[in-house]
């Protein structure tokens, strides 16, 4: 172990485990990681390694016994019938039957329903009734031969949840530890490798964990795929649940008109809306008016009564385009319902996460080292619920006079959880308030400076503060630092449409990419002198150099905005070069502000599927970066007839053999100038053609 993780289990003994070991025991059990954890820290909450072997196999075998797998529901009821009684880990929900005046528990993946559960259990763990619980539950078999009467009754049922909470003893061991090093054992609990991450990039990860430490706060984060948006509300915590945005409904989320019953925001702590986005998605106007009511003022009305509650709401989403994209044409909750991109909902939000800032996840992000138990980190964070730490800067720092109500009770909100997570004493210096400050507001401007876009009826204000000695802050995203050009509208147009009137061509003008250079003036002449472009045929011999597909197929590439892309293989990696070539060539030939989305058909490595698809989740990543919407699709080998590469500005490029036209060379020699100048790689065999659609149709 490292010094630090020695350090972790001085002060909290019993209450980390070794994050690796969550894959170690859960094998194919589909079970959330607080499940897995809560039985690690039984058996594992050791830096004992002999303890840690012992007590994975005992996780193991506990697994083995008693977790129900779905294909083996069958097998388990009969377990139960033949020996009276068995101990099953599952999710139980529970159900009013008013007709026997009883409740009835539901097992998930044993696959039993009526099961008389007493009125004290249920009380005792209301949210039973809501979704379910994952719970250790005795279950016995005893079968009546009256009628209805149902076989399965449960003996004992216990939550999967911490029992015990001394959180005295949390703070005081909190004052070990530097900002740091705390961060460091955040980021660690949360599953990931701190050295992996930059500053911000962990605080991007931590302002994730405000809705379970804050009552009623609003969050959105909008970016790539991959990024680990939702692992954090079904993986992390028993008091949070996550949702797909389109099965919610008003009777779920609020309350049943007719039984009374109240929903969702009754008995969690926080509710995540997953795959959020979506312009197509049709959205109930009544629940979106419910939610604004609700998410402003904590109460919500159905019908006589008012009501109140505590749940925080977040909603994450995929981004289909490149930042510039978004604030060139529309803004960045451009991929929302329209029902939700409405002023009135997104003036609600407290905080926007950048998605596009946000990391793909990697196998080397994953930790090893120890972290919080995650049961015991999630009920620390729902004791502080308790606590506002909201006004901690105000004895350095005051906010800007034109900050509406809604951006102040946003930021001091944000600023409240990050203290609470950061320094659950309420005690920072006054570098350490501000840094949460600035990351409090800019989360919030984020927000504010789109709705400056979408409705012309808010005013533009300074998101600033002073500090003691007058000196004024002023606060930017770093999306306005970025895009200067995009960020900030012109000027409107009648019907409140951003202006065009932007210089498309500084966005990306870097030493590196200047037109001034060989390769891209050759680029440029090509074009020139291909106004009207025709089919060609060409035929290389192996081992001649001199050839650039860049300079070949860029004419062809203009102003298209799909292009699919047909290749047997992109599994090594000189495959994965010659695709990244070839998507740096798309790149070039558009304008920065267009988005291109682009189509990968292609097979499967069946020695390296996983890297496969991570590889190309990087590379999706990187391409929206740069305007391109990589999407792909892994098909039989047999489906794949052709390699080539076909615009919808009607060019259809055949390469015989596929994008792999280059013999190897030395990937691992960072100094190698091969991968800069392809003109100088020797080139294998190969035959292509550039033929028009209509022509070959």
């Amino acid at each position: 172990m490292s010094q630090f993780d020695d350090k972790i289990n001085e002060h909290f003994s019993g209450l980390v485990v070794r994050k690796d070991l969550v894959k170690t025991v859960k094998g194919n059990a589909i079970v959330p990681s607080y499940v897995l954890e809560y039985l690690l820290g039984q058996y594992c909450a050791s830096n004992d390694e002999l303890t840690i072997q012992n007590g994975i196999s005992t996780v193991k075998e506990i697994l083995r016994k008693h977790y129900v797998h779905r294909n083996e529901s069958g097998l388990v009821r009969s377990i139960i019938k033949e020996k009276g009684r068995h101990k099953v880990i599952d999710r139980i929900s529970v159900a009013l039957n008013e007709k026997k005046d009883a409740y009835e528990a539901e097992f998930a993946n044993l696959g039993i329903k009526k099961v008389i559960i007493d009125s004290h259990t249920v009380k005792t763990h209301p949210k039973l009734l809501v979704s379910g619980v994952w719970c250790i539950a005795d279950v016995e078999y005893d079968f009546s031969e009256e009628k209805d009467a149902s076989p399965w009754i449960l003996g004992s049922l216990k939550p999967i949840q911490l029992s015990h909470l001394d959180f005295d003893a949390y703070i005081q061991a909190r004052r070990f530890f530097s900002t740091d090093e705390w961060i460091d054992l955040l980021i660690q609990s949360m599953g990931f490798e701190p050295s992996q991450f930059s500053k911000r990039n962990k605080f991007n990860q931590l302002v994730r964990l405000i809705p379970f430490c804050e009552r009623n706060y609003n969050m959105i984060e909008l970016g790539p795929k991959g990024t680990g948006k939702s692992h954090i509300y079904s993986e992390f915590s028993p008091h949070g649940i996550l949702i797909s945005g389109g099965e919610v409904t008003t009777p779920k989320l609020f309350v049943h008109n007719g039984t009374g019953k109240v929903g969702l925001v009754g008995y969690w702590d926080t509710i995540a809306f997953d795959e959020f986005a979506g312009k197509k998605k049709r959205v109930d106007k009544a629940l979106v008016d419910i939610m604004k009511n609700y998410m402003a003022n904590k109460t919500f009305s159905r019908g006589i009564e008012t009501l109140g509650a505590e749940a925080s709401m977040v909603f994450v989403g995929n981004t289909q385009h490149s930042v510039p994209h978004m604030l060139k044409h529309s803004d960045l909750f451009d991929e929302l319902p329209e029902s939700y991109h409405d002023s009135a909902f997104l003036d609600r939000i407290h905080f926007y996460i950048a998605g596009w800032e946000v990391d793909i996840i990697r196998g080397e992000m994953f930790s090893q080292g120890y972290g919080f138990v995650v049961d015991y980190l999630a009920e620390v964070l729902r004791a502080l619920r308790s606590h506002d730490y909201s006004d901690r800067y105000k004895a350095y720092f005051t906010l800007s006079s034109d900050l509406s109500t809604r951006d102040r009770d946003a930021i001091n909100k944000t600023f409240s959880g990050l203290m609470k997570i950061l320094y659950p004493d309420g005690q920072a210096s006054e570098s350490d308030i501000q840094e949460l400050l600035n990351f409090a507001m800019e989360g919030r401007k984020r927000v504010k400076d789109q709705l400056l876009r979408i409705d012309n009826t808010y005013s533009k204000v300074s998101f600033s503060y002073h500090n003691q000695r007058d000196e004024i802050h002023h606060i930017t995203t770093k999306e306005e630092e970025t895009y200067p050009n995009y960020y900030h509208k012109k000027s409107n147009t009648s019907d409140g449409a951003i202006s065009e009137s932007y210089q498309e061509d500084a966005l990306f003008a870097t030493p590196s990419t200047s037109i001034t250079s060989d390769s891209a003036t050759k680029i440029h002449d090509k074009v020139k002198e291909n106004s009207e472009l025709t089919e060609q045929q060409i035929t290389w011999p192996e081992g001649k150099s001199g050839f650039s597909l860049s300079d070949c197929i860029t004419p062809y590439l203009q102003q298209a905005t799909e292009i699919t892309i047909s290749d047997l293989n992109i599994g090594l990696i000189n495959q994965q070069e010659n695709l990244l070539e070839l998507l740096t060539t798309i790149a070039n030939a558009k304008p920065s502000s267009q988005q291109s989305n682009v189509h990968l058909i292609t097979t499967t490595d069946l020695f390296m599927e996983e890297q496969q698809e991570s590889d190309l989740q990087h590379i999706a990543k990187a391409c929206l970066d740069v305007g391109i919407n990589l999407t792909w699709q892994f098909v039989p080998s047999t489906d794949i007839m052709q390699s080539f590469i076909q615009t919808n500005t009607g060019w259809r490029i055949r390469v015989h053999q596929g994008l792999d036209i280059y013999q190897p060379y030395s990937f691992n020699d960072k100094f190698n100038l091969m991968k800069r100048l392809p003109d100088y790689r020797v080139c294998k065999a190969f035959e292509m053609d550039i033929v028009s659609i209509s022509a070959e149709q």
